[in-house]
């Protein structure tokens, strides 16, 4: 499950700097996904991991 983890992150991370929008990583039953966070509901039944933003440019750790 961590490189799933880990893959998503990645993907997450090129998918947030490509489309220069902010994007969740969250995790759904057993599957990773990732939407553009203007586009999540509060109602919605998501464990969210991250949130990518484009524009921040702090280091990661």
């Amino acid at each position: 499950m961590a490189q799933d983890l880990a893959l998503a992150q990645r993907h997450a991370f090129a998918l947030a700097r490509t489309l220069m929008v902010p994007v969740t990583l969250f995790r759904s039953g057993n599957q990773f996904g990732v939407l553009p966070s203007e586009e999540i509901d509060a109602d919605d039944d998501l464990d969210i991991i991250h949130e990518f933003d484009p524009y921040d440019r702090r280091p990661a750790h």
